[in-house]
């Protein structure tokens, strides 16, 4: 059978495949999230994935270029995310402005594109029978972007990216403090270093020549997986992959840079005077495992519990009961590289961000000392398993079907780690929550950010009104 499979792919010079994946059997109540796929890579090295499910007659493609703000220069921040808007001012054969528009008038949803520090993703939803139109389209970008890319369309770009990071950072209650913070835990030359959206000298300093080469480098075919999922035929789609993908020139897959970990040696503490924010707030930030590492799924865990919901530590302690914060949370952000735990508390009225450090201590402490409860760990875990849930019912979008394949797969090189990934948070136990806080959340490894606001003249205050 599979000799008569090889010799119909050749006959249709079609490129040869990997054989299909076999969803692999999930535990019990979780047969809703098994996802079949099939994985092969073109000759000039793109990597396909598809996935059928034929609920809805609707297709989403996925394309994720494995390139982020961790790939960039010292003096070229920035340039993952400002592709980001470059990929959709139009291609060779697409006239400016209206990639979004053409999508649109075919029914499109879930339609977006996204940079973080390890990947830059596009994604878009349609009908089926325009599957072929989608498909074009994400060939036409990757492969002819630069034949439309001018000083013009350059210049345009920048002056929305700069807006963007003014609004996101700079004019943004605690985003500049967020900033401090973070380039104190990744100082120069690490690629973690700064924003996603890089800065206002590096943006301005870009030329059109420095983006064509940070486009041709990481923008090829051998860096890119394309994820197809829904209501298609697999034959047709193959035969369209290679009709609009498999002629686009191949190339080496780009090194990704080698970077030794960062470890912090003592607490870092940091005053920064807030100009936006009008109530101190304290940030509390470790250095903690990369994404899907040992660690990870417990540090995920703890911060749930810790900080997600009414029923949180941190909640019932600082806003219930000691009435300290109106806003308290807890974050594990897993990176490639390395990931990064965070505390944060704004106060209420009246109350000193050192109030808030001095109280989450002190939580910290009971928790390095007893961990929690079963109970508290089992909440957090079933809504990490809620939110997987509810994301695949979706084929396409944010935490869609699509965008979970391409993420194993840019991660671990497997597609179908789902299963490992959901056993990584059964197998996390009080004793390890325990114990990771002993080991990483340690007070002398971490930066402590008070981000206190400027006190305002009347007469300062009066001006600003006007």
């Amino acid at each position: 059978m599979k000799a008569l499979i090889a010799a119909a792919i050749l006959a249709l010079g079609l490129p040869a495949f990997a054989q299909q994946q076999e969803a692999k059997p999930l535990g019990p109540g979780r047969e809703a999230l098994t996802i079949p796929y099939e994985k092969y890579t073109l000759p000039n090295g793109l990597e396909v994935l598809l996935a059928r499910d034929p609920k809805l007659p609707v297709v989403a493609i996925n394309v994720w270029y494995h390139v982020g703000a961790y790939h960039e220069q010292p003096g070229r921040t920035g340039f993952a995310h400002l592709f980001e808007h470059m990929m959709f001012q139009g291609s060779k054969h697409v006239p400016d402005d209206v990639h979004i528009a053409m999508l649109e008038q075919l029914g499109a949803n879930d339609l977006n594109g996204t940079t973080n520090f390890d990947r830059t993703n596009y994604f878009e939803t349609v009908p089926t029978h325009h599957l072929a139109t989608a498909l074009w389209l994400e060939s036409d970008r990757m492969g002819f972007l630069l034949d439309a890319l001018d000083e013009k369309k350059l210049r345009t770009q920048q002056e929305v990216v700069k807006n963007e990071r003014r609004q996101g950072v700079e004019t943004r209650p605690y985003g500049v403090a967020q900033e401090k913070l973070w380039k104190t835990l990744f100082p120069a030359p690490h690629p973690y270093h700064g924003k996603i959206i890089g800065s206002m000298e590096d943006l301005d300093a870009a030329t059109v020549e420095d983006v064509k080469s940070f486009f041709r480098k990481w923008y090829a075919p051998s860096n890119a997986t394309l994820a197809v999922v829904g209501d298609f035929d697999p034959r047709e789609a193959r035969a369209l992959i290679e009709k609009y993908f498999g002629s686009l020139p191949g190339g080496p897959k780009p090194e990704k840079p080698e970077v030794a970990p960062v470890k912090l040696t003592g607490e870092k503490v940091l005053r920064h005077e807030e100009k936006v924010g009008t109530l101190p707030q304290v940030m509390m930030s470790w250095l903690s495992p990369p994404y899907l590492s040992e660690g990870d799924a417990t540090a995920d865990v703890l911060a749930n519990a810790l900080g997600t919901g009414k029923s949180s530590r941190l909640y019932k302690r600082l806003v219930l009961e000691k009435g300290l914060a109106q806003s308290v949370s807890a974050t594990q952000q897993s990176l490639g590289a390395q990931s990064v735990f965070t505390i944060e508390a704004v106060a209420r009225p009246g109350v000193s961000s050192d109030a808030l450090a001095q109280e989450i201590d002190a939580v910290l402490e009971e928790v390095r000392r007893e961990g929690m409860t079963r109970q508290e760990l089992d909440r957090a875990r079933t809504r990490f398993e809620t939110q997987m849930l509810a994301g695949l019912q979706s084929v396409g979008g944010f935490g869609g079907k699509a965008d979970v394949l391409q993420s194993y797969n840019h991660y671990r090189g497997d597609p179908g780690y789902l299963d490992e990934d959901l056993s990584r948070y059964d197998a996390v136990t009080p004793e390890q929550v325990r114990d990771f806080a002993r080991e990483y959340l340690e007070p002398d490894a971490r930066v402590v950010l008070h981000a206190v606001p400027v006190r305002k003249s009347p007469i300062s205050a009066a001006k600003e009104i006007r």
